[in-house]
């Protein structure tokens, strides 16, 4: 008999705009799709058009007051196994193995809640984080755990976050289509492709600027009211172009014309714009960090997190035209460690080990 395989996918963007998780969720199943029948939850007929063609299940949004009580409805479906990108999915009464996901610890350091929740929300964000038992208590609901890197399983370990196995699913990249091998940058250009929250950094980005004459930095998220004006401000010589929230397409094409990625932040889960960057050919200029070292490897270019001349530094080391070329060589070889395919293969013997084991 077929294992009842089913992923909630309620954290999909339905504007179509990806963050982190909803990448995360779009890609994991893409590829999970391929390999085995599965089904899918959803809170938004939007939802549909992230997916492959598989079979969806309504109810309501992973943030709804309901939300504890979300196996008593997913019971009447009669999964198998339920797999969640994240690890906030209700359990009370459940009857099926459940694999919960934890991305980060990045709000225990930096606890500002995400800006579009509602005000309640945040609120309980802020506290549900002052503290190591909520997130205990969440996860050893669970029959297993996945986290996306190496990195954050250490940290989970070092903080004994959960008694279940832990189980690392990496991040990847979507296809950015056919490889071209690339000899030079098409432009004097910096892309930035991430939020605009204190524990970014984006500042000292900004501020490498000042270093770095005929330069340009594409900032190519959506920019809060007033932001556009205060980093402007940093560095006013500085030629900063705010995409204010690129298409995916926007994205590739300022990738592909680029001397180089970049990013300051002091936290990450992963880093999906690193290996982005690196399957277009683009290097990296990123700070040191022990996920951006796990994510880049040698192929990266690495300064410390608040020295906006080491960054610019960096920068100018690739306008030798044979480092460009074989930084852009190394991060392309790079990229190869990174895909949904091979993400999905480590994730489904869990899935189906945990099925076989709730049906006996």
């Amino acid at each position: 008999m077929t294992a009842r395989i089913l992923v909630d996918c309620r954290y999909l963007r339905a504007d179509g705009r990806h963050d982190g998780i909803s990448r995360y969720t779009a890609g994991i199943v893409g590829a999970l799709a391929r390999l085995a029948p599965i089904a899918v939850l959803i809170s938004d007929e939007r939802q549909l058009e992230l997916l492959p063609e598989v079979r969806a299940h309504r109810m309501w949004a992973p943030t709804s007051p309901l939300e504890p009580f979300a196996a008593l409805r997913i019971n009447r479906l009669h999964p198998d196994v339920l797999f969640s990108p994240m690890q906030t999915v209700g359990s009370f009464g459940r009857r099926f193995a459940l694999v919960l996901t934890l991305h980060d610890l990045i709000y225990y350091r930096h606890r500002t809640p995400p800006a579009q929740f509602a005000p309640w929300l945040r609120l309980l964000w802020r506290l549900y984080h002052l503290a190591w038992w909520p997130q205990r208590l969440l996860l050893d609901r669970a029959d297993a755990v996945v986290t996306v890197s190496e990195t954050t399983a250490e940290l989970m370990g070092e903080h004994r976050l959960t008694r279940r196995p832990v189980t690392v699913v990496p991040n990847a990249a979507d296809p950015i289509g056919a490889r071209v091998e690339r000899l030079a940058p098409a432009t004097k250009s910096l892309v930035y492709m991430g939020a605009f929250i204190g524990y970014k950094n984006v500042d000292t980005l900004v501020r490498a600027l000042a270093f770095l004459p005929g330069y340009e930095l594409r900032l190519m998220s959506r920019v809060p009211p007033g932001e556009r004006e205060r980093l402007q401000a940093l560095a006013p010589t500085a030629r900063l172009t705010f995409a204010d929230g690129a298409s995916d397409e926007e994205y590739r094409e300022a990738l592909l014309r680029a001397t180089a990625l970049v990013s300051a932040s002091r936290d990450e889960g992963f880093g999906i714009p690193l290996v982005e960057a690196m399957t277009a050919g683009t290097p990296l200029v990123v700070s040191d960090i022990p996920i951006f070292r796990e994510v880049g490897g040698d192929a990266a270019l690495y300064a410390p997190v608040d020295d906006p001349s080491a960054f610019a530094a960096a920068v100018r080391s690739l306008e030798d035209p044979e480092e460009w070329a074989a930084r852009s060589a190394a991060v392309t070889a790079r990229a190869r460690q990174f895909s949904w395919d091979a993400s999905a293969a480590r994730l489904l013997p869990l899935l189906l080990e945990l099925a076989e084991k709730r049906r006996r």
